[in-house]
């Protein structure tokens, strides 16, 4: 793909437009022009992908030493419609393609992550059907998992710090200050709990436990992707 040496995508740009507007018009057909918004922040956005999905040490997000990205692998297409939107957002205040994205990718992977989240800018999501993932702060090195659900209690929402796991069905609400290299075990919930660094939470607040992480999210899912798929 032009531009992008180490990075190879299963659809060249142009087509990654044409795509993308084709499933917005099937999806949302309401008659509304998206092609010259998408084709205008696409390099952008992709340049985004590309880092986040550098540093993911995954199966099926490099080959032959690239970075890769494939259209047909639904956990490629949520982070892409995100960055998509979020990007066109970011650039140029487009409320409506970026609400579309937004929408497409509810529509087709099932996760509720609105253009105006700030999500970090290395993360991973794993077959994310179900999950809801509100406007908290978080930290680089994120890893959320299927029926997931980050939101705000009073208005306020949590604030993560580097190396989190969400596995499935955690609940992570209100002001809750998450330290670094944490993991949520599948039904984990919290709401308006600390949790410190390099721990593992079990159970549900308010009988929720505390222990010790001897491993590292980073070095176990991040950073140092393998040679091949």
């Amino acid at each position: 793909m032009p531009g992008y040496p180490t990075f190879t995508t299963s659809l060249t740009s142009a087509d990654l437009v044409g795509y993308t507007s084709r499933l917005l018009e099937n999806h949302l057909p309401d008659g509304k022009a998206v092609n010259l918004g998408i084709q205008s922040h696409l390099s952008v956005a992709l340049d985004r992908l590309e880092y986040c999905f550098s540093r993911i040490h995954r199966k099926y997000y490099s080959v032959d030493g690239r970075v890769a990205f494939d259209h047909l692998n639904s956990d490629h297409m949520a982070a892409y419609l995100y960055f998509l939107g979020n990007t066109i957002w970011r650039e140029n205040g487009d409320t409506d393609t970026s609400t579309r994205l937004f929408y497409l990718n509810k529509v087709m992977n099932g996760v509720d992550l609105y253009y105006s989240v700030p999500m970090p800018d290395i993360f991973l999501l794993v077959h994310p059907v179900g999950t809801v993932i509100g406007a908290a702060t978080y930290g680089d090195y994120l890893v959320v998992y299927q029926n997931c659900t980050v939101g705000a209690d009073s208005g306020v929402y949590p604030t993560f710090g580097e190396g989190t796991v969400l596995y499935s069905r955690t609940s992570i609400l209100g002001a809750s200050v998450i330290g670094d290299n944490v993991v949520f075990a599948a039904n984990s919930f919290i709401v308006n709990a600390d949790i410190p660094s390099d721990s593992l939470v079990v159970g549900q607040f308010p009988t929720h436990r505390i222990l010790p992480n001897g491993t590292s999210v980073r070095e176990r899912l991040f950073e140092f992707a393998p040679k091949g798929g």
